[in-house]
């Protein structure tokens, strides 16, 4: 038996990417998962893919930008299942346009998204959670959580927020049975940079090599329920360039801050 064996997983962002790779390492074990993502027919093929039995699958199509409709989306899952076990904040968009040129509109998009959309679900599942004294709350942030890189301050600024926010929550819950695992990811090869929005609030629909060369989702995937298994409050899986620049704006900001305005990171 292991770990995860009739757990109630919910993911957001699950129909691309990381959350799709999350949802295929959840579903090599007995699990129960719960799908969401704007495009409901892309999360019909992850279930499909998932291979588990139909009623073990909940597809739950969720704008997570749309906070007032967290409460209602909670209610459905724990209504189908009883419980969620552990939550995947895992949606997500970046942007590709410098300061200057950076709207209201997209710097809010970005925000709604990447931060309040994970603060509006965890609250959602919070109550449940603390009246059982059980629960996970997996946030997938980024290496760009602890650095940061031009041309995407929005999407930086909304990954500090949630080290800062759910570093927040784990101290608050620790005593109630409340567990917080924080994923820094690096270069992931995925969809991010092509769905990435331009000052204008578009898709760029372009990639880039650091991306196109990045880490195999479901490698990323594994490292991460091994940390869930684990009871970790932190992990980073990037490669050795990532890495190294969080430990030199840790050590020498003065550093990296000349290193990253004569570099181009992505």
């Amino acid at each position: 038996m292991s770990y995860f064996d009739n757990k109630v997983v919910w993911i957001t962002g699950a129909s691309s990417g990381i959350g799709e790779a999350l949802a295929y390492t959840f579903a090599k074990h007995p699990v129960k998962l719960i799908l969401s993502a704007r495009r409901a027919e892309e999360l019909a093929r992850v279930k499909a893919a998932c291979n588990l039995p139909d009623a073990d699958v909940l597809i739950l199509p969720l704008d997570v930008s749309e906070h007032s409709l967290s409460e209602e989306a909670a209610r459905k899952a724990i209504a189908q299942f009883g419980k969620v076990d552990i939550l995947v904040n895992n949606a997500g968009v970046s942007h590709w346009s410098k300061i200057k040129d950076l709207s209201m509109e997209v710097i809010k998009i970005i925000i709604n998204v990447n931060f309040l959309g994970a603060v509006s679900l965890t609250k959602a599942v919070l109550p449940d959670m603390l009246k059982r004294k059980s629960g996970q709350i997996v946030v997938i942030s980024s290496i760009l959580g602890k650095i940061v890189t031009p041309k995407q301050a929005a999407y930086n600024a909304s990954k500090h927020a949630l080290m800062g926010f759910f570093d927040t929550l784990r101290a608050e819950t620790t005593g109630d049975g409340i567990k917080v695992l924080l994923v820094c990811p690096g270069f992931v090869h995925t969809n991010v940079a092509k769905n990435s929005l331009n000052k204008e609030g578009q898709p760029i629909n372009k990639d880039n090599k650091m991306i196109e060369n990045g880490l195999d989702p479901l490698y990323v995937s594994e490292q991460v329920l091994s940390a869930i298994q684990k009871g970790k409050e932190e992990i980073i899986v990037a490669g050795p360039k990532e890495k190294f620049a969080v430990l030199i704006k840790r050590l020498a900001p003065g550093i990296f801050s000349k290193f990253i305005s004569n570099n181009k990171i992505v």
